[in-house]
């Protein structure tokens, strides 16, 4: 970090927010609101005199509060910039009558209760967004008693511990009566790998952060008993394997089964109630120090950061990646890049594994005088367009801008749009269209796909990467279904108009099916919402009108689901062939009407 803050092409803007995020990529608009420090950083030398005489006490947030600071204080040891910064809601100096001791002591006068937050707006090019993590608290459910037993710690507790820079210079003390402990006994996933206790996914660090803190434990106290309260080690990385058989053969001992009941004993020891899954028996044993490898949960902020730039979280809170192989550092937003724990737990060789990748993939598209746009574009017809702001709330990538309030018609950023067309299918007055795939292109293919024996046909609409690559693979793997699906490409299912379907049916479409990506892995973020609740509207009309409405059909088939489309095709045939010609006939009659 002191590196970067040297660096003359590098600018960190420490005490500092995002509130807001606009344009598109080459042109992004950052505004930031930085806290003010009420110490002048320049002249500010890190003496810590000022500190020296402040009156007000309260625990160190970097040491969890292990330790203590001052109201006027350093953040973290090596901190950027290297000065002092005032918690303006702890400090008593906003009335000098009551304390004004720091001022007083400060021989360069850096002090300056007169600072107010300041507002201002970067242009930036490209945006990696590397929001960290934010570690399991283990007090929502006190089930090993950490908020009841001092000698129950996290695991970043006992990190802090056992640092040459902690509060204890890196000797291991009991919180209770300040002594070595002869007994430690560290429980896995706590917070991770179970939804009744924290969160279903595995947190990745864990099973090895302990087995390097039992290492740290068993070189500096031989004789310590230490013992590992475990489901199972996932010791998967590079020479990670033998590192834990390494923990072993030093004498700690590893217990498959996790706590289910811990209480105090007199002397402020813990004894813990165990069930091991090896012997099957229920065992007891005595501990004088509990540490909670806690899990690894997604950053605070994530929900905001993610309406701002209009990206897509997985189920547990992640950033998703655009591609898991072949773009696992971008985000479906052109420009945007992901770095460290934003996109999923991992550890410190991860994090800088893709850090890299992320400054590179960012590299890649500044070092260019031009950003080559996707020739797959919407574009406003600026005469028909009513300014009414439907378009800019269904784009997934805030590529379009429009005030309804003075009736300026839509703008789209030709450099944001990535051509799903939902905005054209959305508005109500036809002023969007989209580069080749028009509405004339698509309702032209419609009356050749359905020229001749139209009630024969399934006429499908694809979604070009996923369900149109799945009927690709059903093909090349020469699985059997129906030949008399019809299919017309779009490059999402959010494409397909209300007015296509409609069409489809007036010229005699027995059943129709509207195909695309699974919900959550859309490829333009959630633009196959709008495809869900288009579906539904017109399922609606139709039986409004008469019409039965399981002739629409609406399934999600990703690229690798050949079978699958052949099991919804067949199932399509099977809803045709339950069409009577009577039928098709009275539908056309009344949508020609």
């Amino acid at each position: 970090m002191t590196d970067a803050g040297r660096h003359p092409r590098i600018k960190i803007h420490t005490l500092s927010q995002v509130v807001d995020i606009k344009g598109n990529v080459g042109n992004f608009d950052v505004k930031i609101v930085k806290k003010a420090r009420y110490v002048d950083e320049k002249e500010c030398t890190a003496c810590g005199d000022c500190a020296k005489v402040c009156p007000v006490v309260r625990p160190d947030e970097f040491n969890l509060g292990l330790s203590s600071r001052r109201a006027i204080y350093s953040p973290f040891p090596q901190a950027v910039p290297s000065a002092y910064v005032i918690n303006s809601h702890e400090c008593l100096g906003h009335n000098p009558v009551v304390c004004s001791k720091c001022l007083d002591a400060c021989e360069k006068k850096c002090i300056d209760f007169h600072m107010s937050d300041e507002t201002f707006t970067e242009r930036v090019g490209t945006i990696v967004v590397a929001t960290g993590l934010k570690p399991h608290d283990p007090r929502a459910l006190d089930e090993y008693g950490f908020t009841r037993f001092e000698n129950v710690l996290t695991s970043l507790e006992f990190e802090r511990l056992v640092n040459a820079g902690g509060p204890t210079q890196g000797h291991l003390i009991r919180p209770t009566d300040r002594k070595p402990p002869k007994s430690v006994g560290f429980i896995q996933c706590v917070g991770s790998r179970s939804a009744r206790r924290g969160k279903s996914y595995c947190s990745n660090i864990c099973c090895m952060n302990t087995i390097k803190s039992t290492l740290v434990l068993k070189e500096h106290h031989p004789d310590m008993a230490v013992k590992v309260f475990y489901i199972d080690i996932r010791a998967f990385g590079k020479g990670f394997e033998d590192l834990y058989t390494r923990s072993r053969r030093q004498g700690v001992h590893y217990v498959r089964g996790l706590p289910g009941h811990v209480e105090e004993l007199p002397n402020g020891g813990l004894r813990v109630a165990v069930e091991n899954i090896a012997s099957g028996a229920l065992e007891f044993f005595e501990l004088d120090m509990l540490v909670l490898a806690i899990g690894i949960e997604p950053a605070s902020g994530t929900q905001r950061l993610q309406e701002m730039l209009g990206l897509q979280l997985t189920p547990d809170g992640f950033f998703l990646e655009a591609h898991p192989k072949l773009q696992p550092v971008d985000a479906a937003t052109r420009g945007i890049f992901y770095a460290g724990c934003a996109e999923g737990p991992k550890d410190i060789k991860e994090s800088v594994t893709q850090a890299s990748a992320a400054a590179v993939r960012a590299i890649r598209l500044m070092q260019a005088d031009q950003i080559t746009a996707e020739a797959i574009t919407s574009e406003v017809i600026t005469e028909q367009c009513k300014a009414c702001g439907k378009c800019a709330e269904v784009c997934p990538y805030n590529a379009i801008t429009v005030d309804p309030k003075k009736k300026i018609p839509a703008q789209i950023a030709t450099a944001a749009c990535t051509g799903c067309g939902t905005c054209a299918a959305e508005c109500p007055f036809g002023a969007i269209t989209m580069n080749h795939f028009t509405d004339q292109q698509i309702y032209e293919q419609i009356d050749t796909l359905l020229a001749e024996r139209p009630e024969e046909k399934i006429l499908t609409f694809a979604c070009n990467w996923c369900s149109y690559a799945g009927a690709d693979y059903a093909g090349v793997s020469r699985l059997q279904y129906p030949p008399n699906a019809r299919l017309i490409r779009t490059m999402c299912s959010g494409r397909v108009d209300e007015a296509f379907i409609w069409h489809g049916f007036k010229k005699g479409a027995p059943v129709i099916l509207v195909s695309g990506c699974h919900i959550g892995d859309c490829h333009y973020i959630n633009a196959n919402h709008w495809t869900v609740k288009r579906v539904e509207n017109v399922r609606k009309k139709m039986e409004k009108r008469g019409l039965r409405p399981e002739r629409l059909q609406l399934e999600w088939v990703s690229a690798a689901e050949g079978v699958r489309f052949a099991q919804v095709m067949t199932r399509m045939e099977q809803l045709r062939q339950g069409v009577s010609s009577q039928e098709i006939a009275e539908t056309v009659t009344l949508l020609e009407k």
